[in-house]
């Protein structure tokens, strides 16, 4: 069967169903990245009215008319569970009259392609913010095969995802593994402040021995990133350095999805960081383990701390006094380092099953244009 081409507008249509009656909490909030995935919002959801939220049922689709300089942030329900959204977001679905023509899956593989985000992006509008308007996301055409051969390549889709989440979760376990091994010694022996075995370090950039390209940013992930600054025409002598066995947060920790931004430098290279982030390390190496004050640094409880620690009211801090109260159980040093081998096992399946992601992506225009091709031969 030949393959046909049709405007978006023609099988899809808005989802505006609002969360007035208060079903669905702050728990239930979502975002979307500009890699296509559904996240936890990473909005201070305190005091907010979620009554107009809107409510995304299984086999939804969901994205920030907002563009994000060449890609557009979408996503897609593929749980069996509602949530909510944002109401300065839209939420769409296959029209009922259109589930005979297009597969919700296949269509979500068009939009993984970086061909589709080029396409919005040029059709975005605006001044000082650009606007991918859901009329241009109607607008757009998209050619398809016959439903059973679209079916055909989503089940070659689906297979790679799950091989990829079956992955993921035996990740959880190995940081599951790490916390609870934690979580014991905390029960079974004394902790300690950790402010007699760190000491913050104040170096900047001022003889500018590193540009733009060294300049980092936090995640909520407590990883270092590519800063989102602009960087035109920006001077870096007043960045802090963040050498290699360094820390660095940012801290302030309102509207931070409850977590601390607090990442551990364990690379050859040299960062620079914003001078308001406190940079320090551990200055009694033969007692405390860089990487295993990491591993406690990335627990969901101390994100807990140190939201409960922080002060302000403009905007709430957790400043590095605050850091050195941290209190942390210290085990002998091979202790520490049979935790951190686990550890860094964890570290390398997370950067394989990024790898994996990115593949599965890359994958998708691969897999469009041999359904588009297998219609043409069939």
């Amino acid at each position: 069967m030949a393959n046909k081409t049709y405007k978006l507008g023609e099988l899809i249509e808005l989802s505006d169903e609002r969360n007035s009656e208060l079903k669905f909490g702050a728990d239930d909030v979502r975002g979307m990245t500009i890699e296509k995935t559904v996240i936890p919002t990473k909005a201070n959801m305190d005091g907010t009215d979620l009554a107009n939220f809107i409510i995304v049922q299984p086999n939804e689709f969901i994205y920030n008319p907002r563009t994000h300089g060449k890609r557009i942030g979408l996503g897609f329900n593929d749980t069996d569970k509602p949530f909510l959204i944002s109401w300065n977001n839209y939420a769409f679905r296959i029209k009922e009259s259109a589930k005979k023509i297009i597969n919700a899956r296949y269509l979500f593989m068009n939009y993984n392609r970086p061909e589709w985000d080029r396409r919005a992006c040029r059709d975005s509008w605006g001044t000082s913010t650009e606007v991918f308007s859901w009329d241009s996301m109607c607008d757009m055409e998209i050619t398809l095969p016959d439903l059973k051969i679209q079916e055909k390549y989503v089940e070659i889709y689906e297979t790679l995802v799950e091989n990829q989440k079956s992955y993921e979760r035996g990740l959880d376990d190995l940081k599951l593994t790490c916390d609870a091994y934690i979580e014991e010694l905390q029960r079974k022996m004394p902790c300690e402040k950790i402010g007699k075995y760190i000491n913050e370090v104040n170096v900047k950039n001022i003889e500018n021995k590193f540009g733009i390209e060294s300049i980092r940013g936090i995640s909520i992930k407590k990883e270092f990133t590519d800063t989102k600054a602009d960087t035109n025409d920006l001077s870096t002598t007043n960045y802090k350095i963040v050498c290699n066995d360094q820390f660095a947060f940012n801290p302030n920790t309102a509207r931070m999805g409850e977590k601390i931004c607090v990442a551990y430098n364990n690379s050859e290279e040299n960062y620079l960081v914003s001078a308001i982030y406190p940079v320090f390390e551990v200055i009694q190496k033969n007692i405390l383990c860089a990487e295993y004050l990491m591993m406690f640094f990335l627990r969901s409880e101390f994100d807990r701390y140190v939201r409960f620690n922080s002060w302000g009211s403009a905007r709430e801090t957790f400043d590095f006094p605050d850091m050195c109260e941290v209190m942390i159980p210290i085990p002998p040093m091979e202790i520490q380092h049979s935790i951190v081998d686990v550890f860094k096992v964890y570290n390398e399946r997370k950067t394989i099953n990024e790898k994996l992601k990115l593949q599965i992506k890359d994958i998708c225009p691969i897999l469009i244009k041999g359904s588009l091709e297998d219609a043409k031969e069939a």
